[in-house]
């Protein structure tokens, strides 16, 4: 009796969760599917558009769309291995920014919330409007360009920059680092939602196992390796993967501008299709090496 209560619940708890969901799933339906299979039937034709009622013809054309994408167009390949590394170091730096801020957010301190919601306000900064209005404010602009021409002493990053740079220790790990602190704004900009998720995670993590370690003598750092890391492993691996995703989706990434530019301008789908589905297919494949890797040292607390 007990085991068939507890199955009606679990059922009116998932019926619960596909009703709240249905509208996403009609619209992906009516909406994303449709263009979705279109797109890839265009990777490997000639789109001829004007045909009819403004609609467009397909001509089969095989795999020169992919050919012309990896072999003949001399920018596509740079810039996709542009966006891989780029990807390869602003990832973790996004993860660890964003875990180090979760955990300082996580302490009992006076005016906690009013700190949560300003660490919040990078959510809110990255909304399409304001991210408009940044890019596209000549006022911004016209300051910037004004500080560059008018700066006549270099700034003491700059002199510390060329020191080390000169000194000859890791020049190349030096260029890594000065890459990441000069791009400091675009990880604070895209760290909000992970600060949110990792906070959950370091939430649910029982008291009572730190206080039972620190009866058993294990200082704080034992502490992190010990409980907290492990426990909030399957919340790293959801920040990961919605990060790379984020960042390709980025509305700076070139790979994405040339794409536009392409289907806009020139009205190549075709060739603009080959070029998207390359770019999803190299996402896919990160997203799934990492999580076929990372899904060893997981840890699901039961």
């Amino acid at each position: 009796m007990v085991k068939k209560k507890h199955k009606d619940l679990q059922t009116r708890k998932a019926f619960s969760g596909y009703l709240f969901i249905l509208p996403f799933i009609i619209g992906f339906i009516a909406f994303m599917v449709i263009p979705l299979f279109e797109s890839l039937q265009m990777v490997f034709s000639n789109v001829v558009v004007g045909i009819g009622n403004g609609g467009f013809l397909l001509e089969y054309t095989g795999l020169s769309n992919l050919k012309k994408a990896f072999l003949v167009d001399p920018e596509f390949t740079r810039l996709l291995t542009t966006e891989l590394t780029k990807m390869a170091v602003q990832v973790p730096t996004t993860l660890i920014v964003s875990f180090f801020m979760a955990l300082l957010l996580n302490q009992s301190f006076k005016g906690r919330g009013l700190v949560r919601a300003i660490f919040f306000l990078p959510v809110i900064l990255s909304s399409g409007v304001l991210v408009g209005l940044e890019y596209n404010n000549s006022l911004l602009s016209g300051m910037q360009e004004y500080i560059s021409n008018n700066t006549q002493t270099a700034n003491i990053t700059t002199v510390l920059e060329e020191i080390l740079s000169n000194s000859g220790f890791g020049k190349r790990f030096l260029t890594v680092v000065f890459d990441i602190v000069n791009n400091v704004y675009d990880v604070v900009i895209a760290s909000g939602i992970q600060i949110i998720i990792f906070l959950s995670g370091l939430q649910t993590i029982s008291k009572s196992m730190y206080e039972a370690a620190t009866i058993e003598g294990c200082t704080a750092w034992e502490s992190f390796w010990k409980i907290t890391l492990p426990m909030v492993s399957s919340v790293i691996l959801v920040n990961v993967i919605y990060t790379i995703v984020d960042f390709f989706m980025k509305t700076d990434s070139e790979v994405m501008t040339k794409i536009s530019e392409n289907m806009i301008q020139k009205m190549d789908y075709g060739f603009s299709s080959a070029m998207a589905w390359i770019y999803f297919a190299a996402v896919v494949l990160i997203i799934v090496v990492f999580s076929a890797i990372s899904s060893r040292w997981v840890y699901y607390y039961e």
